[in-house]
């Protein structure tokens, strides 16, 4: 019997050893994650505090949710009626209930919906691998409370924005808040340059400015030299968010470690955001083409 009992407290304390072996690594693993994610979101004088509680508590839920909800939304339409081919959809997608379009706007939540709805399939998997690819480290680092501020002033500042400066054109994809998020990171990478290793922050900007030049040559390029049927990708969209993430998101995402609510410049920027909400209300009640 004391044999037995001893076997038992033996591979107790081997099963024990072991999980915490496990843990161990699993820590390592997530600790060095962290220590690459600040490199990449914050300058050096915050990368220590976001070190010290860093955690996947909560998980990045927004970014994560919002693309699974944008690819189900495209495989329902490319679906619901047989499409000879995803570049372009147009079957279905023009009486949808998301899409923002001029002789619907009196359904107001159109003008953030249409973040749902995308024109093709490389419109859509751009659009994912951004946010994916920026918008999860962002969201570790800020938590999806600000994120999601920022992404959806873009969406939100993009149709306004499209409704006013081409009055005529529908509006699809979730360019609006993918460049919001661009924009936010862009004008943080831009102010703390001399932070960060030179060759670094120079190969970021690089980067920024390849993939969106890259994306917004391929929009204007449909919106007016290729036209095609069916719903078009605004390029004004892409602005206007990316100007929402250069006022909002700069500073949501420059207060890291701090109440961005009591910052003046956050206060600054939406007001101005409301002005431009205000007087794109007025234009689409009193003055717009599409009336």
């Amino acid at each position: 019997m004391e044999m037995e009992r001893m076997n038992m407290d033996m591979s107790g304390e081997e099963e024990e050893k072991e999980n915490n072996e496990r843990n161990s690594r699993v820590c390592t693993t997530c600790d060095k994650i962290h220590e690459s994610i600040s490199k990449w979101m914050l300058p050096e004088n915050a990368r220590g505090t976001y070190l010290e509680r860093a955690n996947c508590i909560p998980p990045p839920l927004f970014i994560i949710s919002i693309s699974i909800a944008e690819m189900a939304v495209f495989i329902y339409y490319a679906v619901w009626k047989p499409q000879k081919q995803w570049i372009t959809l147009d079957t279905g997608v023009w009486n949808s209930p998301f899409i923002y379009r001029p002789d619907k706007r009196d359904e107001a939540w159109r003008f953030i919906s249409y973040m749902l709805v995308h024109a093709g399939i490389q419109h859509i998997l751009g659009n994912l691998f951004l946010q994916l690819i920026l918008g999860i480290p962002l969201e570790m680092v800020h938590k999806g409370h600000r994120v999601s501020l920022v992404y959806l002033a873009g969406v939100i500042g993009g149709s306004l924005a499209s409704s006013v400066c081409d009055p005529l054109q529908a509006l699809v994809g979730a360019s609006g808040g993918v460049y919001a998020l661009i924009g936010g990171y862009f004008m943080n990478v831009l102010v703390n340059f001399r932070e960060m290793i030179p060759l670094f922050g120079v190969f970021r900007l690089l980067l920024i400015g390849i993939i969106v030049g890259t994306d917004m040559g391929f929009a204007l390029y449909r919106r007016f030299i290729a036209p095609v049927n069916g719903p078009q990708v605004s390029f004004v969209a892409h602005i206007a968010g990316g100007l929402a993430g250069m006022s909002i998101g700069y500073v949501i995402f420059s207060c890291f470690d701090k109440n961005f609510i009591k910052d003046p410049r956050f206060w600054i920027s939406i007001v101005a955001f409301l002005v431009f909400l205000v007087f794109a209300v007025f234009f689409n009640i009193f003055l717009s083409p599409a009336n």
